[in-house]
């Protein structure tokens, strides 16, 4: 993805912040649905016959669920000129185009931008989750979107730098590792929150983002 990309300007009256807000509450519905499902679905191996009415009405709420968010990520994407089908595509769209050019004024050429990047163990089990991982040789950039962005928020996505750093020692990868958060709602001490814990903020401007960083900060490197 470069620089240049253009992001569709919303239509029929959606916002950028309408469209960021929809898209954080149906990936936190799914993940959510996703954390029960699995916690249940592990009690199921010791107790499927008690647990078999439980477990079926589940799976028809995560049917339905997952229904009603189809649905409304089509129409989200009908109404925003064809952008459809998922958080990650939502995300590539309305975030990351931005994100080259902005770190690029602040001296980070990135040359790759990945959307919702997992990194697995040997056994397939996910360890950790990126929404937006940019990359070149010498850095590379997590950054985690949130619709109104919280101090807990930023506690989580401290352990997942952690995750994500003992991750790249035991794959090879040398390069600098740094954090980001972004929102469409940043309060000040939150996000005075991220800065002192060494995170670039990056938060809603119009219908693009800014990154304005104090003078004095320094970016930590995990």
């Amino acid at each position: 993805m470069t620089a240049n990309t253009q992001m569709r300007q919303p239509q029929m009256g959606l916002t950028f912040q309408d469209v960021w807000a929809a898209m954080m509450e149906t990936r936190e519905q799914m993940k959510e649905t996703d954390k029960k499902f699995q916690a249940m679905s592990q009690e199921t191996d010791k107790k499927f016959q008690e647990s078999k009415a439980e477990h079926d009405r589940m799976i028809a709420e995560t049917d339905r669920i997952i229904k009603e968010n189809a649905a409304l990520i089509k129409d989200l994407g009908k109404q925003m000129g064809g952008l459809h089908h998922s958080f990650g595509e939502l995300a590539a769209n309305l975030v990351a185009p931005n994100l080259v050019a902005k770190f690029r004024d602040l001296h980070y050429t990135f040359t790759k931008s990945s959307c919702e990047v997992k990194f697995k163990d040997t056994e397939g089990i996910t360890l950790a989750e990126v929404d937006v991982w940019l990359e070149n040789g010498d850095y590379v950039m997590a950054v985690e979107i949130k619709g109104k962005l919280l101090q807990k928020d930023v506690n989580d996505h401290l352990k997942r730098m952690k995750i994500l750093h003992d991750y790249g020692n035991e794959h090879g990868d040398t390069r600098k590792l740094l954090g980001a958060v972004a929102g469409a709602v940043v309060r000040k001490d939150t996000r005075d929150y991220a800065v002192k814990n060494g995170f670039y903020v990056i938060e809603q401007s119009g219908d693009t983002v800014k990154i304005e960083m104090p003078k004095s900060f320094k970016p930590k490197m995990w």
